[in-house]
């Protein structure tokens, strides 16, 4: 068991380490520079087609709306790393990471908007009649036979880091921190969440569209919310906190009390990394939702789709990691979701903490519901619809082993398999860029793809 630990170990390290980091840092500028930061000027465009997409349209193609995709996206992605995640980097790399984990989501923009249009412009429709797509189906049908092995690969990677990253971590999370705050026994808690997750992952992806946008949106506003209740009580502490996010990001800092970051490399290591852990984007698993929603134009869902990154580092992991920062609290020696909880507590003694573990207990849950569809159309993928029903059940089944088991070994093997994820997906993307770029042109109409949204857009075809 301890040389598999330290193989794990070590391929973890190559998997998350420099070269990846610049992989994908790098796919995604230049898919920025390719659009002519289209991304970034049609921010408001992306939220006025979401606001548009709240129902689904009869002349359009798709199992839920526009709206319940991009919820379903964020289920996943907003989780524990937006509170343990966002923590660990400072903890790791000062303020500093939070520079970057923005960099990151900026240029993110870019790779989440290219995965969710080739995600939607590739994708099938499987046997039970459903839309199915992703990076798995982009590789197949965009790049032809002979790269058929890379999506299989990324469909098994996905289909085995879900039952860990996605589902034994996140419950695991939920009842280590109920446990500690509220004493609720860690079973319990497994129990509870295995009934609950079986009511809504047994009803597929319409049920878990529903429960997504419920539930997300009211999770993400009343975080935010109790975070700038935070930053409210430290409203002082503000100007200084941006100093020390951008003189970190770029100058040495001596480590002090619990901060182990002493250099810049660092500050961007961890800020990009955990950046990626939160947003997902460079993964894939965007478009594997984004698929399943109602649209006649990849490019409409690309523009809803990228909003997920925005949403997800630049508001909500923004808010955990100014939180953090303005209360002082990131030299205690204390790391992960405690960092957060203490962050919170020294703002609103009493009742701080268990504000935050509810806020992790409903960002955990939503992140098993997420993560459910995503491995679920990997292994339809990999073996046909026949296997939906088997992975529902052992879905379930892994919910409350995971409540009451030591994960270490199980994370670091789910870690890396979640970032070998992104190894087919970023070469699809760089691969199949001129058809990213020929279907935004065609979708603005025009060859600047910078240009003013036209009036009608969201009924533009590809």
């Amino acid at each position: 068991m301890e040389y598999l630990l330290n193989a794990f170990n070590g391929l973890n390290g190559i998997v998350w380490g420099a070269p990846m980091l610049v992989l994908i840092l790098g796919t995604g500028l230049f898919l920025m520079l390719l659009l002519k930061f289209m991304p970034l000027c049609k921010i408001g465009a992306g939220f006025a087609l979401l606001w548009q997409g709240r129902t689904k349209s009869d002349d359009e193609s798709g199992e839920i709306s526009p709206f319940q995709a991009l919820m379903t996206c964020l289920a996943a992605t907003v989780g524990t790393g937006n509170i343990a995640g966002v923590a660990t980097a400072i903890f790791m790399g000062g303020p500093g990471a939070l520079f970057w984990m923005w960099c990151t989501a900026l240029v993110g923009m870019a790779t989440k908007y290219s995965e969710v249009v080739l995600a939607v412009h590739y994708r099938e429709k499987d046997t039970s009649g459903e839309h199915i797509g992703g990076p798995m189906y982009a590789i197949k049908n965009g790049l032809g036979k002979r790269w058929v092995w890379l999506g299989t690969a990324f469909a098994i990677f996905g289909g085995l880091a879900g039952f860990g990253i996605g589902n034994m971590v996140q419950v695991n999370s939920m009842a280590q921190a109920l446990d500690s705050t509220l004493h609720i026994p860690t079973w319990l808690t497994g129990v509870v969440t295995t009934v609950v997750v079986a009511l809504v992952t047994l009803g597929g992806v319409k049920r878990i569209g529903k429960v997504a946008e419920s539930l997300v949106p009211f999770m993400c506003v009343a975080y935010v919310l109790a975070a700038l209740g935070v930053l409210i009580v430290n409203v002082t502490e503000i100007p200084h906190a941006f100093s020390l996010i951008f003189s970190c990001a770029f100058t040495p800092v001596a480590a002090t009390g619990g901060f182990a970051g002493s250099v810049v490399l660092m500050s961007i290591r961890y800020g990009v990394a955990r950046g990626v852990f939160s947003n997902e984007a460079g993964l894939g698993t965007a478009g594997i939702a984004q698929a399943a929603g109602t649209t006649k134009s990849a490019v409409r869902s690309g523009l809803i789709g990228m909003l997920g990154t925005f949403i997800d580092t630049l508001i909500v992991c923004s808010a955990t990691g100014l939180a953090i920062i303005t209360s002082g609290v990131w030299t205690s020696g204390k790391s992960g979701a405690a960092l957060s909880a203490a962050a919170f507590e020294s703002a609103m003694p009493g009742f701080g903490g268990v504000l935050l573990t509810v806020a992790l207990v409903i960002f955990a849950f939503t992140t098993i519901l997420g993560w459910s569809y995503y491995g679920e159309k990997c292994w339809i993928y990999l073996v046909g619809t026949k296997a939906v029903l088997p992975f529902r059940v052992f879905w379930v089944i892994a919910v409350p082993f995971g409540a009451i088991s030591q994960l270490d070994f199980a994370w670091l093997v789910a870690d890396t398999l979640n970032g070998m994820m992104a190894i087919p997906n970023l070469l699809s993307l760089l691969l199949l860029s001129p058809v990213i770029l020929k279907l935004t042109r065609e979708y603005f109409g025009s060859e600047e793809v910078g240009d003013v949204l036209p009036e009608n857009a969201d009924t533009a075809n590809t």
